[in-house]
């Protein structure tokens, strides 16, 4: 059995538009009134995030003190997982087609994010992706959680599915960020870095996953060619 465990937000789900909008809402709270700010585009603000930039640097960018910077970061924090953002999240274009051909050809099909329960539950319901992912096959964090670092909470994750799972002859995970590539290389899975998501290329490259692709289609694509037992040493780096 083939299995691929994917990253939910960047493979999946675009959230720029969401961050985006916290951003908005971040620099309007903490401004001063009459102070003049920079605010940034969507683009790029987005480019900033992909590269990794902190969230204070961002902040004095777009014209805050260190001050408001600081305050700036904390509200951003508790502002952007709640529950009125999650409404501009959107299917990254193609994913849900690419989905149903991961099933179609009888892949066994598995997501793990770092998304609480409710987090996930909201957009599955929204998009009907439940009928891609099973309850045991859906791997999130509880919704009282208390996070750490994504970096370290999601290889706790992957160990968690990995002795849940039945064995598959071969697996292979895809996603968009650091932590996915270093839960994969903990346990010895090979892992596609795509970068339709939060870290752009140079940062992906750092963390040296297996591969570097555009999109879950172009992973899947990989996946599916070798099922037909073409080794990942012929594939060239995308």
């Amino acid at each position: 059995m083939l299995r691929l465990i994917t990253d939910f937000d960047g493979p999946i789900m675009d959230v720029s538009e969401r961050y985006y909008r916290v951003y908005l809402f971040c620099l309007e709270k903490t401004q001063r009134p009459g102070q003049p700010v920079r605010q940034l585009s969507k683009a790029e603000f987005w480019q900033m995030k992909r590269s990794h930039l902190p969230e204070r640097d961002i902040a004095l960018r777009s014209g805050l003190d260190e001050a408001q910077a600081q305050e700036f970061s904390q509200l951003r924090r508790k502002t952007v997982h709640t529950e009125p953002y999650f409404q501009y999240d959107r299917p990254i274009p193609g994913a849900l087609d690419v989905l149903a051909k991961v099933q179609q050809a009888g892949v066994d099909l598995a997501v793990m994010t770092m998304r609480r329960v409710w987090e996930l539950d909201y957009a599955f319901q929204r998009y009907d992706l439940g009928k891609f992912f099973p309850e045991n096959r859906c791997y999130c964090l509880s919704n009282d959680y208390v996070k750490t670092r994504d970096i370290d909470d999601k290889p706790l994750l992957m160990k968690k599915a990995l002795a849940e799972l039945p064995p598959a002859a071969d697996t292979w995970m895809v996603g968009d960020t650091e932590a996915d590539i270093t839960a994969a290389k903990k346990h010895g899975i090979k892992v596609i870095a795509v970068e339709s998501g939060i870290r752009d290329r140079t940062q992906l490259k750092l963390y040296q996953p297996d591969l570097i692709v555009p999109n879950l289609s172009a992973a899947v694509e990989i996946i599916l060619e070798a099922k037909t037992s073409v080794p990942v040493s012929a594939v060239a780096m995308r």
